[in-house]
């Protein structure tokens, strides 16, 4: 079941009953410390008690981790948390771990020694396990899912879910596999987290969880407090002397994220040759200095962290000044979940994108990874002869990760089902199953393109810039917000001026109604303007279509409506 027959809700906390709120408070004050909670908190941990699925859409740095941790500690039963963040995995097992009360937690994951993992699953075992924290890639040991299948947990936490959306900014192949392991596990309820919400990424995370009842659950966007801006430029020189220049003259500390590796290098010497404690960070460091840099970061022993997207998911530091992009990124959910980290103090904050067309281009050299038919027509004749994946790589002389993605392409394809480390065949013919694999990763691809004309279409607006993202988000606000670069210049307020206010049951395609495109198939409308209307096609992605052309040519029709007109 998608978001379209699913409720989405803003996270007030009205319809828990005072007995069950007052239950979640003493537990949140006694075991944790937390008084009060943050809205919307208390709603979702209800709704989990009460057995729903939930899907949690709150800001970086909300505290959604509340929601699983107070379940746990009103309810018997083991917790399970899939988490990609091996760092994070382990902050959040020791703060539990100073809290007694809320019941023991351990984790596994390739940095935790093979005595500690066995102990951990003794614990599952015998069940005096509470939290267990689990990377996604360890589901692809069929020993560790018949574990848990035997230890029936009380809860599947998918933290991070949209990494499970191939719409998503962070897609990754590991995550593909938890709707099969829910479903062995049992189904016990399914709790998934993330801070990166806009509606297609939500869709596809309650399809691929089989999610089919769940509560959606969403808190504000919305950062007022930072300020966001644009700065456009001609040269890559004029850029790179700005960012240097910015970024040496803001209130620290701050975030500058950069495309490449090379960049990280170069710009944080800069910085250092102006005097601020800049350091790069990239994901092809080894393990340990990354781990030092963080703590350095948040000890504030670094006033500013040059880094690609590889620096991002839980970061906990309140008080970042600013974060400023020095390239355009691939998508609106990955530089808002980015723009998220600063102000989480809820103190004023910058957020800048210096932007050259240029680099859209290099985007788009980035995104293009979509296989060749003749490497899966291979891998798939493979599989004939041997379905275990890993053999298949050794054999195919590929890594493990991509043998892992190929699979997952077929699968989506229809030519195979995932099971546990290897696949069951239901295309036996490699040509055809290349093929249609093809296709599916050509429409990924498609995907990615609208995706990152999305980001242009932010970037180089006049209209009000936090007025664009939000809407992006399924969030409208009634008009421009007075806090970024379009409404400093007036353009924000004149553009808005200008666009006819109308009733809503007066257009055509309005927000969320779902149509029907001639040659795209089925979408959702996810923004109007007076004279044209932004809408996401499962098959396309994103496609802004003149509202003259499509009533000129019937383009669309209205399928949430009975007469189905428009």
């Amino acid at each position: 079941m998608s978001i379209t027959e699913t409720t989405i809700e803003q996270t007030g906390d009205q319809g828990v009953s005072a007995e069950r709120a007052a239950e979640i408070a003493a537990a949140a004050k006694a075991v944790f410390g937390w008084d009060p909670l943050r809205p919307g908190i208390e709603r979702a941990v209800s709704s989990v008690l009460d057995g729903r699925d939930v899907l949690a859409v709150m800001p970086t740095g909300y505290g959604k981790s509340a929601v699983y941790q107070l379940a746990g500690a009103l309810r018997p039963g083991l917790v399970v948390v899939v988490s990609p963040l091996i760092a994070l995995q382990a902050d959040q097992v020791a703060s539990l771990r100073d809290r007694p009360d809320a019941g023991p937690a351990a984790l596994v994951n390739s940095s935790v020694g093979e005595k500690a993992i066995r102990e951990a699953w003794e614990a599952v075992d015998d069940g005096s396990l509470r939290y267990l924290f689990v990377a996604p890639e360890r589901f692809a040991d069929e020993e560790v899912v018949e574990r848990l299948t035997a230890a029936r947990p009380a809860l599947f936490v998918v933290d991070e879910a949209h990494c499970v959306s191939s719409w998503g900014h962070d897609f990754r192949p590991d995550y593909l596999r938890l709707g099969e392991v829910v479903e062995r596990l049992g189904r016990p309820p399914v709790l998934a987290l993330t801070a990166t919400g806009s509606r297609p990424v939500r869709e596809e995370i309650l399809d691929r969880l089989g999610m089919g009842d769940a509560r959606v659950l969403t808190h504000g966007f919305d950062r007022p407090n930072i300020h966001l801006a644009v700065r456009r430029h001609e040269s890559e020189d004029a850029k790179a002397a700005a960012v240097i220049d910015d970024v040496a003259e803001l209130s620290k500390p701050g975030l500058l994220y950069v495309a490449t590796r090379k960049a990280t290098e170069v710009f944080a010497e800069q910085l250092r040759a102006r005097g601020v404690r800049a350091e790069p960070y990239h994901g092809g460091l080894p393990a340990k200095r990354r781990r030092g840099l963080s703590a350095d970061f948040h000890e504030g022993r670094i006033d500013v962290v040059v880094a690609t997207s590889a620096f991002g998911m839980g970061i906990d530091k309140a008080d970042v000044r600013f974060v400023v992009h020095a390239a355009i990124t691939e998508s609106l959910d990955e530089y808002y979940q980015e723009v998220g980290r600063a102000g989480r103090d809820g103190e004023p904050a910058a957020a800048k994108l210096h932007y050259r067309e240029e680099d859209l281009g290099l985007r788009k050299f980035f995104g293009a990874t979509a296989p060749k038919k003749g490497e899966l027509r291979r891998f798939a004749a493979a599989l004939v002869a041997e379905q275990d994946l890993k053999a298949v790589a050794g054999s195919l002389g590929i890594s493990g990760r991509r043998a892992t993605s190929l699979a997952h392409l077929l699968a989506d394809a229809g030519a195979v089902e995932l099971e546990g480390d290897g696949v069951r065949l239901l295309e036996r013919d490699p040509e055809r199953a290349a093929a249609a694999a093809l296709e599916a990763a050509e429409g990924r691809q498609r995907i990615d393109e609208s995706r990152l004309a999305m980001m242009r279409e932010y970037a180089e607006t006049r209209a009000c810039r936090r007025q664009a993202v939000l809407g992006y988000f399924g969030d409208a606000t009634a008009g421009p917000c007075g806090n970024c670069d379009t409404c400093d210049s007036g353009s924000a307020y004149r553009i808005a001026e200008t666009r006819d206010v109308v009733d809503d049951a007066a257009v055509p395609f309005p927000v969320d109604a779902t149509v029907r495109h001639s040659e795209w198939g089925d979408g959702r409308v996810m923004k109007v303007e007076e004279d044209r209307i932004t809408v996401f096609f499962e098959s396309e992605g994103y496609r802004t279509l003149s509202l003259a052309v499509v009533e000129e040519h019937s383009l669309l029709t209205r399928t949430d409506r009975p007469d189905g007109g428009a």
